[in-house]
């Protein structure tokens, strides 16, 4: 009988990780018809298939999500092994940060600044669902991920993660410096029905990020980009305005101004370090505390 192989534990890892088996080919390495056979091995030795395969991408069946949770402590062990083979019996590694982008921006750097060079960190930004897939397929310890109201789970997989507040403020807007707005402290919502928008699509491509959600008319969307600076860059040079989480705005150019708003809808963004439960390593704890205390400061 054949055995379920490292490499096709990776490869079950990743394409969980990735929900796709082209972006596991590309992030491994591997053409995809080498991932298709590795999966097809895998699903040899456990008997029955472990992804499904539909327009939304591979998601994992009953079996995979069951098989998936072992192979990362296996994975986690042999990686273990490896540090402790080819360095001085340590075998905690690198902390590993997922993000989104405004996050690692503006609170991840002033967060990691502080800890001391033993503690190594590691840095993947990521969309919230990325994110997520990344902490359940276990490449991944910790994660910020914004949340809007009405704060849903960031998924429906089985456990929760674990999600701790870091901050909720609510959202603001960003003009260019020289914006009629940019001399407000506050403005109301109105005011921003016929303004000129950037902004950037979700991870499901539904719904655009950086337009003031619920305005009662359709938005003048003119620049769509994927880049937060290169947003950031097109309301400096007087384009565009965009929304902008409050943690962010410590690294905003000089050309960027923030302005609240007033009236409804309003808007908030709750600011959240997930995980997987369970205890956290030492390492891991002391990221998680220095995130706490930098969103504090903020």
């Amino acid at each position: 009988m054949a055995d379920l192989s490292p490499t096709g534990l990776r490869v079950l890892r990743e394409v969980a990780q990735t929900g796709s088996f082209s972006a596991a080919a590309r992030t491994l390495g591997y053409t995809q018809s080498a991932i298709s056979r590795q999966v097809a091995a895998l699903e040899a030795v456990a008997g029955r298939p472990l992804f499904e395969r539909g327009r939304q991408g591979a998601m994992l069946t009953p079996a995979g999500a069951r098989l998936l949770p072992r192979a990362i402590r296996v994975l986690d062990e042999l990686d273990a092994a490896l540090r402790e083979t080819a360095g001085d019996g340590v075998a905690e590694g690198p902390v590993r940060l997922g993000a989104f982008a405004a996050a690692a921006a503006g609170l991840v750097p002033k967060a990691l600044a502080p800890l001391p060079p033993e503690v190594t960190v590691t840095l993947r930004e990521g969309t919230t669902p990325a994110l997520a897939r990344a902490l359940r397929a276990g490449t991944l310890d910790l994660a910020i991920i914004a949340l809007t109201p009405p704060f849903r789970p960031v998924d429906a997989e089985s456990p929760p993660l674990m999600l701790d507040t870091l901050s909720e403020r609510e959202l603001v807007v960003g003009v260019p410096a020289r914006h009629p707005f940019a001399r407000a402290r506050a403005i109301e919502v109105e005011q921003l029905e016929g303004q000129v928008w950037v902004a950037s699509r979700s991870d499901a491509g539904e719904s655009l990020l950086g337009v003031w959600p619920g305005l009662a008319e359709r938005p003048d969307v003119r620049y769509v980009v994927r880049d937060w600076f290169a947003k950031l860059q097109i309301v400096a040079a007087g384009l565009a305005i965009t929304t902008i989480a409050p943690v962010t705005v410590d690294v905003l150019p000089d050309e960027v101004k923030t302005v609240a708003v007033r009236g409804e809808p309003q808007e908030a963004r709750r600011i959240v370090l997930a995980r997987l439960p369970g205890p956290l390593s030492g390492a891991a704890a002391q990221v998680a505390d220095a995130l706490s205390s930098a969103a504090a400061r903020l």
